[in-house]
């Protein structure tokens, strides 16, 4: 199973982005989004794929982290 997980988009750089997993910190490709810094995307290997709303990305978050 794959799933996608949450992340804000902290700093941009063409392609690139820095994205924060609720403090977790990593660069992803945003090249399939179309994003600026404070949204969230869904990230699947590396890559954005969706971008969601902060209600429902924090929403997200939050049940990940009680696992």
């Amino acid at each position: 199973m794959c799933y996608a997980i949450p992340a804000k988009i902290i700093k941009r750089d063409g392609d690139s982005a820095r994205v924060d997993y609720g403090g977790v910190k990593k660069t992803v490709n945003v090249s399939l989004v179309d994003s600026k810094v404070g949204e969230y995307v869904l990230v699947h290997a590396g890559f954005a794929i969706e971008k969601v709303d902060e209600k429902r990305a924090k929403e997200t978050i939050d049940l990940i982290s009680q696992m």
